[in-house]
């Protein structure tokens, strides 16, 4: 029986209503993303919890197959043909509307064709947890001049004469202080979006990451999925997620950064500042798996020394 208050499927006027019903009913239900997409497991479908955590934060248009995978998994099956019923209703007059504000020449509309970026949906990650792979593109093998720009002070480049370069094709990122953790995505606490976080290596699938060459000596660090597509990473500026690592899909509107040999920890050991300041670490220079990856100021610590190997 649904609660006082409770948004019903049949009464959701448009996508951001529907989508309310949605999170009501995972309130409902008591269960957690990881149950959720466990119990659809169960029943033989397939409910990525960082693809629904996107649909529930408004982020990605649900599916109708994520639907009806969420409302049996919530247990609310036998109603499952209402919940696709309500989502139709509901998408058909959100886009009913929108023809009517594109004619009228919404300032919204044209304020969100002006941004020209936007979050990459989880959905393009799967559900695998991934490692980052590295193609260096470059003759020399040295991305970056030392003390590129940003982030002053620490986190030294090695001298001249001990430079090694990054080893070419996928590589595993391994955070120095955590080396049977390899950098990947995942989630951090309090927010939805997927994020760099350090995982086991042992569970990384297909995804790879290039530098790609930008502007000034700098790259950008592209995630890639076979077959989910691209998207590059990006300081979180503000917000819950602010100093986090997105992935964008518009590459062109994301962080750069340069990839700098560490004076110290062996030539195979990399310092990533960011192009207009700081330098990429561990969160609170944490060991286990599951810590994000954030932008802070440079100071030559163990959290900002990352290894570069060949992937296995």
């Amino acid at each position: 029986m649904a609660n006082v208050g409770e948004i019903q499927p049949q009464q959701a006027g448009n996508a951001g209503e529907f989508t309310t019903a949605m999170r009501q009913l995972k309130e409902r239900s008591g269960l957690t993303y990881r149950q959720i997409e466990k119990r659809a497991a169960e029943h033989g479908e397939v409910l990525a919890r960082s693809t629904l955590a996107d649909v529930l934060g408004g982020k990605v248009t649900p599916r109708p197959e994520l639907v009806a995978a969420f409302v049996r998994a919530c247990g609310d099956g036998e109603r499952v043909r209402e919940w696709l019923e309500a989502r139709d209703r509901a998408l058909s007059s959100g886009r009913s509307q929108a023809d009517h504000e594109d004619e009228a020449g919404s300032p919204t509309q044209r304020t969100r064709r002006g941004m020209g970026q936007r979050r990459m949906p989880a959905l393009l990650w799967g559900i695998a947890v991934v490692s980052l792979g590295v193609a260096t593109v470059w003759g020399t093998g040295i991305i970056g001049a030392p003390g590129g720009s940003g982030g002053g002070g620490g986190a030294a480049p090695a001298p001249p004469g001990k430079r090694s370069a990054p080893p070419r094709g996928p590589v595993e990122i391994r955070p120095a202080m955590a080396d049977n953790l390899c950098l990947t995505d995942g989630h951090a606490e309090g927010y939805d979006s997927l994020v760099a976080v350090q995982r086991p290596c042992q569970d990384v699938a297909p995804q790879e990451t290039e530098l790609v060459p930008a502007a000034g000596g700098t790259f950008r660090l592209r995630w890639y999925h076979p077959d989910h597509g691209k998207g590059c990473l990006t300081v979180v500026t503000a917000g819950t997620g602010a100093a986090l690592l997105e992935p964008w899909e518009d590459c062109g509107k994301t962080s750069r950064f340069h990839l700098e040999p560490a004076a110290s920890g062996g030539g195979d050991q990399y310092v990533l500042r960011v192009a207009g300041g700081g330098c990429v670490a561990i969160s609170g220079s944490r060991k286990s798996a599951g810590a994000p990856a954030v932008k802070q100021p440079c100071d030559g610590s163990a959290a900002q020394l990352f290894s570069l190997s060949p992937a296995s």
